[in-house]
């Protein structure tokens, strides 16, 4: 038995391995939730991450979702509810950080609308069907908004991102406000830079924009920068979702919590 005994927790953008959404769904698995692993498709790579899920001990569903898509999304909670009977914790953790570009070099097709329309519209249309599941359920619940450290900080070279991330925060605060009556929470976690495939490919960009000579030079000038010396693990975002989902939180609800290691502070 675990602080999630029979609650149901979905994560966006879970299906890939050694990434956050990966991290955060370990977490719960191992606090005896049932989890719902949810990507843009459901591929091996999605079900590796299920089958480990279930090793756990976890009870899992494998959904498929464009979050950019709100009727995808209301689709996901459907069938959440459907297999296991409520949502109680949505974490919106898809995104795409990946595109990067200086600013008068964006397209905007190419690299503005998408970022924006998965970071952003996607955590609204999934904080909204799950939002409606829980008001409708009575019981409460927790909406977990994966942001960034870009969240509260400007990066070159990544404009609609970060923006998407500051939206983020703004959605988070709007909707702690409104769903407060119903019992349930609304927050963010911002970490700052964690190594992940997506975290890959930033690395390799940066390290050549920067003048690196190599990626490894670049991590190490990203550690020795953090007062804890080290960049975050998906352990790291997964612990500080799984405070925020406990009782111990009830009362902790339109905040921002930065899990960077004293990199962001404000």
């Amino acid at each position: 038995m675990g602080r999630f005994s029979g609650k149901t927790i979905i994560v966006t953008g879970s299906g890939r391995e050694k990434g956050l959404g990966q991290g955060i769904l370990q977490h719960f698995a191992d606090e005896g939730a049932n989890c719902v692993v949810s990507d843009l498709e459901i591929g091996e790579e999605a079900e590796r991450v299920a089958e480990e899920l279930r090793g756990r001990g976890a009870d899992v569903a494998t959904i498929a979702c464009d979050v950019s898509d709100a009727a995808q999304c209301q689709g996901l909670v459907e069938q959440t509810v459907e297999r296991f009977g409520a949502i109680d914790i949505m974490v919106n953790n898809a995104g795409i950080g990946f595109l990067m570009k200086p600013l008068l070099e964006v397209d905007t097709a190419k690299e503005w609308d998408p970022v924006i329309a998965v970071n952003l519209s996607g955590a609204f249309y999934c904080t909204q069907a799950a939002a409606k599941a829980m008001v409708a359920a009575g019981n409460g619940g927790r909406i977990i908004n994966i942001a960034s450290q870009a969240a509260k900080t400007g990066f070159p070279h990544l404009p609609a991102y970060v923006s998407s991330k500051h939206g983020m925060v703004g959605l988070t605060r709007a909707s702690a406000v409104e769903l407060g009556a119903h019992g349930i929470t609304v927050n963010a976690v911002c970490p700052n830079h964690v190594t992940t495939a997506l975290g890959a490919e930033q690395n390799e960009y940066f390290s050549k924009l920067l003048g690196f000579d190599s990626v490894e030079a670049y991590l190490a000038n990203m550690s020795a920068k953090n007062p804890m010396g080290r960049p975050g693990l998906p352990t790291d975002t997964a612990a500080a979702c799984g405070w925020l989902a406990s009782e111990e939180a009830i009362y902790v609800t339109g905040e921002a919590l930065n899990v960077s290691g004293g990199e962001e502070m404000h």
